[in-house]
Order: structure tokens, then C-alpha cells, then sequence
């Protein structure tokens, strides 16, 4: 009995191909609109994750924070008030404490033959600085912590300068000059890839943190730009919060203001909280699109609806006569719920390859991430689906409803 109503139902859109087409049609805009929105953000939200990952996972970051001077209240930032020490304290009293790094920041050009370069990232730091960011090196090894303690002239190169510097060759071993200083190229980072803010992080140079500060910056403070510390585990990353904070408040003697509260020379920052959220504020995007887009699903469905009514009048003649012949009203209603079914869902299968297919073509020439993914396609066949169910059943119900004596004297 299914098969014979599906038979019918087809035969019945058959006789009017071009109508059944156009009425198609918005089902098919609306479920590729949305197929091929959730693809573009279920691409961005990996990517997202991707970078967070490459940054490294469970990190805070200890950076200098607000500080005063008699009646002259400093910045954020502006003043360094951290030091290797402070490091080398945070590492050996905070129990939830795993690798400690320091970071130096600095500007300069690396010189090599003929041929100039401005790394976007020039950091001086120690050897746990590649643990923390999970960064290996690729090729080469990277310099000791005995090139720190001696402010040897070595460094690290990402995989961008190198490009530019030595294409098609080995930079291992070759002599750089930065700031008129002859470095010795130790290692090649391995690819890192693009940040969350869009920042090349293979355009990097690496010093040890005590040669970039005596000989590139020339500064006889003792003192360290950023601190990274990870976590054993994002359930500990709160704890080692507040015990960075207690340390280091003890370590500079932060005093406590009228309120009650410590008045630190420092911030704590913790980035896998941060990269949460914006991964959380990418999702959010992705089904505010997919909820915009599925309003073309809504006019399909009205669309349906409006065609199985003007079917309804047109063959309702042959209606009366089958309720004639012994078809019940279930029958009636079945026979043209099942054409606005196959209406949807024809429409919805051609809007899932017309989606997949623009998100694939988004993927490749715009260089957007797309992913369609399997989920998507299963609810964008439900959803058309109801969207035929929903739409179709009062006209089918009306259709049940009629008279056949006055359907069949229906002119």
C-alpha cells in the first residue's frame, strides 16, 4: 500500500514537471544555503582549534601588570616587573606548575649575503619555550640552556624566513647578522601555521633570551618581557592560577590596598579559557548563518503548501472518484501528504549536493576551510522532510475532507 500511494504521488508530480521543479526549488535554495553555511563554519571552528592547539593547550601567560610610583599610577605593561627569578619561583613553589619558559620581545632585520629580512616575530626565550608551545624543531637542533647562561650567538629560524633567506638550500650552519652581530643558525622550526589573530608564527626568529637582551637590545636589566607556564591538565589550570598569583605576590611584596585587595605588578592570563570562547563565539556564528539561511526553507515549505492546495482544486474530480470506487479519507490524505514528502525531499537531496558542492568550491578557491559533515546532511534531510510534513498536511487534510458526491459534480 506504501509503495502504490509513493507510485501514485510520483506520477502525479510527474504530469507536471516544470511546476514540480520550481516548487522544488526553494527547498533546494534553502538546504543548500544551509548545508553549505554550516559548512564554511564547521571549517572555521576546526581551524579555530587548530590554532589553539598550535599555540599550545592548558598555558598561562604571566605578564607585567599595573604599577605605581608616589602619586603616578603606571600602565599595564609599561613598567617590566618580571624577572628570570620570578620563573625559577614559580617552577619550584607552585605544585601544579609544569614547564616554566621566558619571553624577551624584540624588532630587528636579519642580514644574510645579499638578501634582508623583518621577521614579524623575534623572541628571545630558553629551550622549555619550544616544550610550552609544543614547537619541535624540524631540522638542526635547538640551542642549550648553556647558549643561555653564556648569551651565545645562536638561533632558531621558522620555516618563513627561511623560505625567504635560503630557498632551496639548508640554513643549518649558515651566519645570519642581526643588528650587525654574526648568529649562527642552530635549527629550522617545524611549520606552525597562521594564529587565531591571522599572524604568520613561522616568521620567527629565536634568540636565547640573555643574547637578544645584552646584545641586540643592549639593556643591562635583568628583567623578562612574558612568563609561560603550562598545566598539567585544564582541570589544574585554575588552581595554578592562584598559586602564580600567591607567589609572586609574596615574591614582589604587593601591598594591599584600602578595599582589601592586592594591588599586583602583574597579570595573569589564562589562554585556553580565551581560545574557548572565541571557538564558543564561532559556533555561534556558524548556527546564527544556518538560521538566517533556513529561512529560504521556510518560503520552500510555503511554496509546497501553496502548490498541493491549487493540486487539491484541480484534481478534485479524481478525488471524489476514487472515494467512489472505496478510497477511504486516510487514503486520501496519505496520497498527497506522500506527494508534498517526495516534493521536500526530492528538493532536499538536490540542495544537499548543491551545498556540499558550493562549500567544496568555496573550500578550494576562496582558501576557506569547509567541512560537510555528516551530521549536517542527516538534519537537513529530516528538516525537509518535516518541512513536507508540516506544509503538506492541510492541504492532504483537506483533501480527505471532501464531499465525493459534490467532488464529483465539481466543475
Amino acid at each position: 500500500m506504501i509503495f502504490m500511494t509513493l507510485r501514485i504521488a510520483l506520477r502525479a508530480l510527474a504530469r507536471n514537471k516544470i511546476r514540480s521543479a520550481l516548487t522544488m526549488l526553494g527547498v533546494v535554495i534553502g538546504v543548500s544555503a544551509v548545508i553549505a553555511m554550516v559548512a564554511v563554519g564547521t571549517g572555521a571552528t576546526r581551524s579555530v582549534q587548530k590554532q589553539i592547539e598550535s599555540m599550545g593547550q592548558n598555558q598561562l601567560i604571566v605578564m607585567p601588570g599595573s604599577t605605581s610610583s608616589g602619586a603616578v599610577q603606571y600602565g599595564v605593561g609599561s613598567v617590566q616587573t618580571l624577572t628570570p627569578n620570578d620563573a625559577a619561583t614559580i617552577a619550584r613553589d607552585c605544585p601544579s606548575a609544569g614547564i616554566v619558559a621566558v619571553i624577551v620581545r624584540a624588532k630587528a632585520q636579519i642580514v644574510y649575503e645579499h638578501t634582508n629580512w623583518a621577521p614579524a616575530t623575534v623572541q628571545g626565550c630558553d629551550p622549555n619555550f619550544l616544550a610550552v608551545r609544543e614547537w619541535p624543531v624540524e631540522e638542526g637542533e635547538c640551542f642549550t640552556d648553556q647558549d643561555v647562561k653564556s648569551a651565545a650567538q645562536v638561533c632558531l629560524l621558522g620555516q618563513t624566513v627561511v623560505e625567504h633567506l635560503f630557498p632551496g638550500e639548508s640554513a643549518i650552519g649558515k651566519r645570519i647578522r642581526v643588528k650587525n652581530l654574526p648568529f649562527k643558525v642552530v635549527g629550522v622550526l617545524s611549520k606552525k601555521g597562521s594564529n587565531t589573530w591571522g599572524s604568520d608564527q613561522d616568521d620567527a626568529l629565536l634568540l636565547p633570551w640573555t643574547t637578544l637582551k645584552k646584545k641586540i637590545q643592549g639593556s643591562t636589566f635583568n628583567t623578562v618581557d612574558q612568563i609561560l607556564v603550562t598545566a598539567s591538565s585544564a582541570s589544574t589550570l585554575a588552581p595554578l592560577e592562584e598559586e602564580i598569583a600567591d607567589v609572586l605576590r609574596e615574591a614582589h611584596h604587593c601591598p594591599v590596598n584600602s578595599k582589601g585587595r592586592y594591588e599586583d605588578d602583574f597579570t595573569v592570563r589564562n589562554m585556553t579559557e580565551f581560545m574557548n570562547a572565541m571557538a564558543s563565539t564561532t559556533r555561534i556564528m556558524t548556527m546564527l548563518i544556518a538560521a538566517i539561511a533556513s529561512v529560504s526553507l521556510l518560503v520552500g515549505g510555503i511554496g509546497i503548501m501553496n502548490i498541493m492546495l491549487v493540486s487539491v482544486t484541480e484534481r478534485t474530480r479524481e478525488i471524489g472518484l476514487r472515494m467512489a470506487v472505496g478510497a477511504r479519507g486516510i487514503d486520501i490524505l496519505a496520497q498527497f501528504l506522500v506527494e508534498a514528502i517526495a516534493l521536500s525531499g526530492i528538493g532536499g537531496l538536490m540542495g544537499i549536493a548543491v551545498g556540499g558542492g558550493g562549500a567544496l568550491i568555496v573550500a578550494r578557491f576562496a582558501h576557506w576551510p569547509a567541512v560537510v559533515s555528516t551530521l549536517s546532511i542527516v538534519v537537513a534531510i529530516g528538516f525537509s522532510v518535516a518541512v513536507g510534513v508540516f506544509f503538506g498536511f492541510y492541504p492532504a487534510w483537506r483533501a480527505s475532507r471532501l464531499d465525493p458526491i459534490e467532488a464529483l459534480r465539481y466543475e
